[in-house]
């Protein structure tokens, strides 16, 4: 399959530009993948479709404020950096721009002095490796003076307070992610209650989202293209509960892509659960014959991704994008802050 043939029309007005006031007043298409039917409703209706002994799978990594702004020593001239990841302590892989200036020994200071860094490395991949002058807590020095790193059609500044508490599930714990798993956002204490009540089993493991969920597809063969590592863990408690649970006859229910990669990548030969930690190096794309995952909870994707080829993956291209098109004639909101679909 050619990356063309996952394109879709999308008018810039449904591009979601700020979270909705509630969480869970979000809407959701239900496709039901063995009618090819879908339905239109609202995200707190979620509740009617899991049943009992069905397993919810949450991933509860956590953002933390990767972006971070500055200026080059002595020119002065501005920098943002994105940090992707910690290559050992004190020095990180890094998003630059502008990236063309920022060669190999260039000087960075960030906020007024508090956090500075060298630019030690330009691989080819257009990434810049960065080594921060050594402070006592470089971590909680990135999460005073950092800002949510917001996707770039968010067109408009990060509101620092608002977007640090929204841009998050509410079951985030594990820090690591420099983008939140969004399929998660809609959820809200209560309605994960009302599941437990219903005995739908919960189940959580941890994806760092990292440069590898968004890096665009560069090539046209699909087949080709490889999503860069990130690291996971799957507990052997959730791997015990989504076991039982599939054993019992319930269904494994994913909420979101960066899930289903944790989950499929946890998966034996056996086809059960099994402890893992590592880098979950799988790319899902339309062939593949998923083994974990019965149900998707997912947002609505970027043309052209490697997130699109998952879900298409696990629905089949030609449903997806029909589901993707009724949302557009039904007005859906798109992408991270928007609205999201439950393929049964």
């Amino acid at each position: 399959m050619r990356i063309s043939d996952f394109d879709y029309d999308l008018p810039e007005e449904l591009i979601a530009q700020q979270p909705l006031s509630q969480r869970d007043a979000s809407r959701l298409l239900v496709v039901n993948r063995e009618t090819g039917t879908f339905t239109d409703t609202q995200f707190v209706s979620v509740t009617n479709y899991l049943q009992a002994g069905d397993c919810l799978v949450l991933n509860n990594t956590k953002v933390f404020p990767a972006r971070l702004l500055g200026r080059r020593i002595p020119t002065g001239g501005s920098v943002e950096v994105l940090l992707l990841s910690e290559l050992e302590p004190f020095v990180w892989q890094v998003l630059a721009r502008p990236g063309r200036r920022l060669r190999a020994g260039t000087r960075i200071e960030f906020d007024r002095s508090k956090l500075s860094a060298t630019v030690v490395d330009s691989p080819d991949d257009g990434t810049r490796v960065i080594k921060f002058d050594q402070v006592p807590e470089l971590l909680k020095t990135i999460d005073e003076i950092g800002e949510t790193p917001l996707p770039p059609y968010i067109k408009r500044d990060g509101e620092a307070a608002a977007d640090r508490m929204r841009y998050q599930t509410v079951y985030a714990q594990e820090t690591g992610a420099i983008a939140a798993p969004t399929a998660g956002l809609h959820f809200t204490p209560e309605i994960l209650d009302k599941l437990k009540q219903n005995r739908v089993r919960i189940a959580e493991l941890t994806l760092h989202v990292g440069y590898g969920t968004f890096e665009p597809v560069r090539v046209e063969d699909v087949s080709e293209h490889r999503v860069l590592g990130e690291r996971f863990t799957t507990t052997a408690e959730a791997a015990k509960v989504i076991n039982e649970s599939r054993a019992a006859g319930g269904r494994i229910v994913a909420v979101g892509t960066t899930t289903t990669r944790a989950l499929e990548s946890s998966v034996s030969d056996a086809g059960e659960i099994v402890a893992t930690h590592g880098f979950a190096e799988l790319t899902i794309t339309p062939g593949y014959n998923f083994r974990a995952v019965d149900a998707l909870l997912t947002n609505f994707h970027l043309p052209r991704s490697s997130l699109l080829l998952l879900v298409s993956a696990f629905a089949g291209r030609a449903l997806t994008l029909e589901a993707y098109r009724h949302a557009v004639r039904e007005r859906y909101r798109f992408y991270s802050y928007g609205d999201c679909m439950l393929i049964l």
